[in-house]
């Protein structure tokens, strides 16, 4: 209880109990009457739900006021002695308690009082709940997995532009995508000197293509960072960040799980989305809120930062000569890349789809690079070798296909001058089938 609302209460006790501690004095008879008539009055009580006060209560008051020499004070009401403490929880159980968990500070609630019960630690007729023991460790410090040990936080701030980057994701409105209402999700890149906004964007998915798309839009327009640092969602952990950021030569740091301080410039900068940006947004559909965000940012970067005194623009652009441009082939760094090895009958599957590759690697292990959201276009590779783009298995035209008893390839059913054509593409493309007549 505050305490403005301690002076309500004490006010309000005052004006109940005044006629007996003010300047005349009443008989016996008077007070006994003055009391029933308190006493079986409803009143609306300040912060409480109940609208009777007991006699006992007003001679307590009325005591306690005179003793204290009319301080307004001693009507304040008092707080529990044993407020903050787990009343359910005898002495022995919860000094018990704290002790394993002292012990074993890593190991979760529900786990610790079943080692309670199994080492007999718990006094007969108590009742661990869920609810009460995390009570219990909150109340004293105790949910921490490090006791003991404050950990060592400080404020940085790196030196230049592009120097590292902090990324992460924002849960956004819901917006119309066709005839549905889709939740929609900023993904959003900072430079950590200048607090400028490289690339943001809203998607209607967290994963890990829109993140790749939003990271290539980032990078050519803003050049190349040094360092990225990110959480641990399922998009930041992908294989095809780390090949993409290591390709680039750009340092893929993740925060340590449950500790989000350390994303303390990105988290800030979506409060300002949430507080200055969504609640002037009236559009309905993902366009528009795009459209919308586009302009926002325009104002943001050229505003002045409260931490840094200076526009974002005009911090990372002050500093320009030691910025890393973007390769010209940038969107091939993008490309997700599986190894396979290719089977006996030449093929390879990627995405649930079959494709041929070339004689000469059957058996080898090789590379498949690819966009997701193409899965047809494949190259293959094998060392630093590349061979092309691979084509899907025609298992009708493979059918025609044999070999003569000089292991040419031929075809049955075909004029020769269709046969011509087949092994001509066979020979320049290197991409269709070896199969056996069976096959």
């Amino acid at each position: 209880m505050t305490e403005d609302e301690k002076k309500q209460v004490a006010v309000f006790r005052y004006g109940i109990i005044n006629e007996f501690v003010g300047g005349r004095r009443l008989d016996h008879g008077e007070q006994e009457l003055l009391l029933a008539e308190k006493c079986a009055h409803r009143w609306f009580i300040p912060f409480s739900g109940r609208s009777r006060i007991s006699r006992s209560t007003l001679l307590r008051w009325v005591r306690t006021y005179s003793e204290s020499n009319n301080k307004l004070e001693s009507l304040y009401p008092r707080g529990r002695n044993d407020s903050g403490q787990v009343r359910v929880l005898d002495e022995d159980t919860c000094l018990a308690l704290a002790d394993l968990r002292r012990q074993m500070p890593k190991l979760t609630v529900v786990a610790l009082i079943k080692l309670m019960h199994q080492r007999d630690l718990v006094t007969a007729g108590t009742v661990l709940n869920l609810s009460t023991v995390y009570r219990f460790l909150h109340s004293n410090n105790l949910m921490s997995k490090e006791l003991g040990t404050p950990t060592d936080r400080r404020k940085f701030e790196v030196e230049l532009p592009n120097d590292m980057w902090q990324s992460d994701v924002m849960h956004g409105p819901h917006v119309t995508s066709g005839d549905k209402q889709r939740k929609c999700y900023l993904i959003a890149f900072i430079d950590d000197h200048s607090r400028l906004i490289p690339h943001g964007q809203f998607y209607l998915s967290e994963a890990v293509i829109p993140f790749m798309n939003a990271f290539a839009a980032a990078v050519s327009k803003r050049g190349l960072p040094r360092k990225l640092y990110v959480d641990n969602g399922s998009a930041f952990r992908s294989r095809q960040l780390e090949y993409t950021t290591a390709a680039l030569g750009v340092a893929l740091i993740h925060a340590k799980p449950y500790q989000p301080q350390g994303k303390g410039k990105i988290e800030r900068f979506f409060k300002t989305v949430r507080t200055q940006f969504l609640p002037t947004f009236t559009g309905t559909t993902l366009e528009d809120i795009n459209r919308a965000f586009d302009l926002w940012l325009v104002e943001y970067h050229n505003r002045e930062h409260g931490a840094t005194k200076q526009s974002p623009f005009k911090r990372f652009t002050s500093k320009m000569e030691c910025l890393r441009t973007a390769p010209d082939n940038l969107q091939e760094y993008f490309r997700k890349t599986v190894r396979r090895r290719v089977n006996k009958d030449r093929t390879v599957v990627v995405d649930c789809r079959l494709y041929e590759a070339p004689v000469e690697l059957i058996g080898k292990r090789v590379e498949l690079l690819y966009f997701e959201e193409s899965p047809e276009q494949v190259e293959i590779r094998c060392g630093t070798t590349s061979y092309g783009t691979l084509r899907q298995v025609d298992l009708h035209v493979n059918s025609r296909v044999k070999r003569d008893k000089n292991g040419q390839i031929e075809l049955v059913g075909k004029s020769a001058s269709a046969s011509s054509q087949v092994s001509i593409h066979n020979e320049t493309s290197g991409v269709s089938g070896q199969l056996w007549e069976d096959a």
